[in-house]
């Protein structure tokens, strides 16, 4: 039974990755055709970057804490 669990998740985590390259592709390819707003790109840009970097942020502020909670030292040498 133990033996079918890699191949299950592997074969999921292919199918969820082709499904979202396939959207992503096409949502692409939709919003080239379209004309878009150089300053409205920009803006819609910083906002991602801005919540990526909070949400990265937020992250490695859970994983140390989370650590530091069970014991773990992830202090440089």
């Amino acid at each position: 039974m133990i033996d079918w669990v890699p191949v299950v998740f592997i074969t999921f985590k292919v199918l969820v990755f082709g499904t979202c390259m396939f959207f992503a592709i096409k949502w692409h390819y939709d919003q080239g055709n379209k004309g878009t707003d150089k300053r409205a790109l920009l803006r819609t840009s910083g906002k991602v970057v801005a919540v990526f970097m909070l949400a990265l942020l937020a992250v490695l502020l859970f994983t140390f804490g989370l650590s530091r909670m069970l014991g773990m030292d992830l202090r440089l040498p």
